[in-house]
């Protein structure tokens, strides 16, 4: 008996080939495509808003396609982080994630979104340590006499921050504690505030990272006097770790860029790629040194093992502080 092909079938296997490539565009055409937005959950000029301009012009340069920055500020994060995780997942809406991404699900009661469910991460751009900075004025020129002044004047010293929860928030309470001394924490609507008014004289302190910090430094408007990672930066090598004088102390902020969930494997796989060989570029490794960042560029698993791990740390640091949201 011959074989015969079922009338029409020639028709149906083309609508079948047809629905296979056109099912998912982002497969079917080369990705990106179009301009790929990049949001910065926070204000312009701020240290994740450098970096996520600093990789977006070099994903623009390798990939073929603008990657335009946009800033969507406001609670602490969660306003841009909601932009993100509400986009389509078709890799052309990115979330230049910082330090409040891992701390805003301990610190809101309910956040719009699920901060490890509704993210595909992609990579940990950097990690960043903060400054200790104290007006001139004051008399404290170490972490050892910043301890001793607070000790003489329980509550009396002021302390700003960009906000509740916050990673300058956060790290100064952790050190607080572990020196078991008190001071008076003042919350700003962003680091610029707070740093304008402890430049001002109007606050004694602020932790900050050294992208906002150093350059009131070198002019004299601050004094830098401990920072926060476990030994001394090469930046500013005659700054002392605060872990040498409150020994195990050690507080780092990352940085990470998400794709709302869903985003196709081979998408985040090639975003992860160019990002990752974006960050071993020679001028890019020497400018995130001038602001004191440590480029890394792992995994998207990798990165999804991070955010979990620093999600528990530093939601024991919001339930020591007693910190709540904005």
């Amino acid at each position: 008996m011959s074989r015969s092909f079922i009338p029409g079938g020639a028709a149906v296997l083309a609508v079948l080939l047809s629905t296979a490539f056109t099912a998912n565009p982002a497969r079917a055409q080369a990705y990106p495509g179009k301009t790929v937005r990049v949001i910065v959950p926070s204000g312009a000029g701020g240290s994740v808003d450098t970096l996520g301009r600093l990789l977006a012009q070099k994903l623009t340069a390798s990939m073929g396609q603008q990657f335009v920055v946009e800033n969507r500020s406001g609670s602490g994060g969660v306003i841009g982080s909601e932009v993100a995780a509400r986009a389509a997942p078709d890799g052309l809406t990115l979330l230049m994630a910082y330090g409040s991404h891992v701390v805003n699900p301990t610190l809101y009661p309910k956040l719009p979104y699920d901060t490890v469910k509704d993210f595909s991460p992609i990579t940990q751009v950097a990690v960043q340590p903060l400054l200790v900075n104290v007006h001139p004025a004051l008399p404290a020129r170490s972490i050892k006499e910043l301890i001793a002044l607070a000790k003489a004047r329980p509550g009396q010293l002021n302390y700003g921050s960009a906000g509740a929860g916050s990673g300058g928030h956060l790290a100064t309470e952790i050190m607080l504690m572990m020196a078991n001394v008190k001071m008076t924490h003042v919350a700003y609507k962003g680091s610029a505030q707070s740093m304008f008014d402890v430049v001002a004289g109007n606050t004694q302190l602020m932790v900050v990272t050294l992208i906002t910090s150093l350059p009131q430094v070198r002019a004299g408007k601050l004094r830098a006097i401990g920072i926060t990672s476990a030994k001394r930066s090469p930046i500013v090598p005659e700054v002392p770790a605060v872990a040498e004088t409150i020994p195990g102390y050690d507080v780092e902020v990352s940085y990470f860029l998400l794709a709302p969930a869903g985003t196709p494997n081979e998408i985040v796989q090639r975003l992860h790629a160019e990002s990752a060989k974006a960050l071993k570029q020679p001028d890019v490794t020497e400018r995130l040194a001038r602001d004191g960042a440590v480029p890394i560029g792992n995994t998207p698993e990798q990165t999804a093992k991070v955010i979990e791990s620093e999600i528990v740390k530093w939601g024991k640091a919001v339930k020591a502080s007693g910190a709540k949201e904005h």
